[in-house]
């Protein structure tokens, strides 16, 4: 999930003066540069509006409607002992600074993130797990909710995610050609937050140059040997098709010839704007607007070799990897993600361990309904605005069918937490 163009936009004017030092840009790189990864992969997802739409364009308002708990369709029959193992995760990880910026600009109903988090995160850890009747009672003592609307009365849209398992290879050879790169070590993650608090939650990303942050090659100048034989490589994949959908998903798990798994997690990106290849499609006449989703697009690049990689390359966002043994893939908030009950959502409107409730279309089943209880875990660069969220659905030929069908128009109600007392 990608940061757009408009940050380079709307920091092009004061970002040039840096320069006029290298002791400047030091200090500027030392206090900015996260040691943290980035907001993670480009999921498959609506492209970013055009340039010109973004510059201009206000962005829209996160506005809130208070409901009771039984205006929530299928609140009762959900399991949301699940939702609650995933909402202890969040407690164990601190709010960035980032977070507690970007809070003050965010509805008063979402709290301070201080008290009123600490609060609901004690009373959650004393919650039996696995008894649902007593998870909901939790969420019901504890949170209020509020429907989410925006200035621009758009209804949430709800895609879904998934961790690819793709044919891999720790070593160069036969089949295996495409490579798998960890970030180079001139990459740098800017918090331009820390210079303008119109900015807080953006981030710049390029290299560092001579003293000067530039960017970063894109993925065609990578693709076409930018970063060969520099010892980058982490590993190597049989298909460069499955390569630019774990880039789109932003971890998978490598299947070894030798029998072994081993996973794969996000690291970095190069800062270039995430572009939907669907929506070139569909400008080509090579798809329906309904009929996109990640089979389809999948299934073109298969039918028509010779084209795709150019029309891959139009997507010039390219992740980096990091090899990992752990037990799943970890979102942006730092913590182990959950399928089915973590979502990626835009931080800049929705905090990090909000439970958020979902009601939508099944992706599998399109005319039945979809309503479940998730926890803010995560965020992507296709991820932008109040009401737009991810769902991650976990690993498999299952979860790859229902993320690559996921995509609806729907309610989203946030639970925000009660006012701590004292």
């Amino acid at each position: 999930m990608e940061e757009p163009c408009r940050q380079c936009q709307r920091i092009r004017r004061w970002l040039i003066p840096i320069g006029l030092g290298l002791a400047v840009i030091v200090v500027v790189l030392l206090a900015a540069c996260s040691s943290a990864p980035p907001p993670p992969a480009d999921r498959a997802a609506e492209p970013p509006a055009p340039r010109a739409q973004v510059q201009d364009a206000a962005p829209p308002a996160l506005v809130l409607r208070p409901l009771a708990f039984s205006q929530l369709k299928g609140w009762t029959t959900d399991r949301q002992d699940e939702a609650l193992a995933a909402f202890v995760r969040s407690c164990a990880k601190p709010m960035p600074a980032s977070q507690k910026e970007a809070a003050q600009r965010r509805p008063a109903q979402l709290g301070t993130e201080t008290a009123d988090r600490a609060q609901a995160c004690e009373a959650a850890r004393a919650v039996p797990a696995g008894d649902p009747a007593r998870a909901r009672a939790f969420f019901e003592r504890a949170f209020t909710p509020y429907e989410g609307m925006d200035s621009r009365g758009t209804e949430a849209l709800v895609t879904g995610y998934y961790e690819p398992i793709v044919l891999g290879a720790l070593q160069a050879g036969g089949r295996y050609r495409t490579p798998l790169y960890r970030p180079p070590p001139e990459l740098v993650s800017i918090d331009l937050g820390l210079f303008r608090e119109t900015l807080a939650g953006e981030r710049l990303v390029g290299r560092l140059d001579k003293g000067r942050v530039v960017p970063m090659p894109t993925r065609a100048e990578i693709e076409a040997g930018a970063l060969k034989d520099r010892g980058l490589e982490i590993a190597w994949l049989a298909d460069p098709i499955d390569a630019f959908f774990l880039h789109i998903q932003g971890s998978g798990r490598l299947k070894l010839d030798d029998g072994r798994t081993i996973g794969v997690g996000y690291a970095g990106k190069n800062g270039h704007t995430y572009t939907a290849i669907g929506r070139e499609l569909v400008r080509r006449g090579a798809l329906g607007a309904d009929e996109v989703s990640m089979q389809t697009i999948r299934a073109w690049l298969k039918r028509n070799p010779a084209e795709a990689p150019a029309l891959m390359a139009e997507n010039a966002s390219f992740v980096f990897f990091r090899l990992s043994d752990g037990e799943g893939p970890i979102g942006s908030q730092g913590v182990v993600l959950t399928p089915g009950r973590s979502l990626a959502v835009d931080p800049t409107y929705l905090p990090y361990g909000l439970p958020v409730w979902i009601e939508t279309a099944d992706p599998l089943v399109p005319a039945s309904p979809f309503t479940r209880l998730a926890i803010a875990q995560d965020s992507g660069g296709a991820i932008k605005g109040p009401l737009r969220f991810d769902l991650f659905w976990g690993a498999g030929p299952q979860a790859e069918a229902a993320a690559g069908a996921m995509k609806a128009r729907g309610r989203a109600i946030v639970l925000a937490p009660k006012r701590a007392v004292g």
